[in-house]
């Protein structure tokens, strides 16, 4: 059975593989810009770094990546998807 969230009503989860967002820590400057973009709330600051807090609700939308400024945030989509599907398209 598809799992769903009552914050996202029509939206099915599937399972991530949990490895599509890395965050390399050499590069990473702690601006937390993934932080603020991330609808999803998959990243928190811990030591002045980046890290990825939870991938479970990641929608896939690689906003994170894209306001990387150091580039520190390593995106890649999952073979076959993860992330949600809406009902709607």
């Amino acid at each position: 059975m598809a799992k769903t969230y009552q914050d996202f009503p029509g939206v099915e989860w599937v399972e991530s593989p949990g490895d599509h967002i890395k965050i390399d820590t050499e590069k990473c400057d702690g601006c937390a810009n993934c932080v603020r973009v991330c609808l999803a709330k998959c990243f928190k600051i811990s030591g002045k770094k980046a890290v990825v807090d939870n991938l479970d609700m990641c929608m896939e939308c690689g906003a994170c990546w894209y306001v990387c400024a150091p580039d520190a945030i390593i995106f890649s989509w999952p073979p076959g998807g993860t992330g949600f599907r809406t009902q709607w398209g």
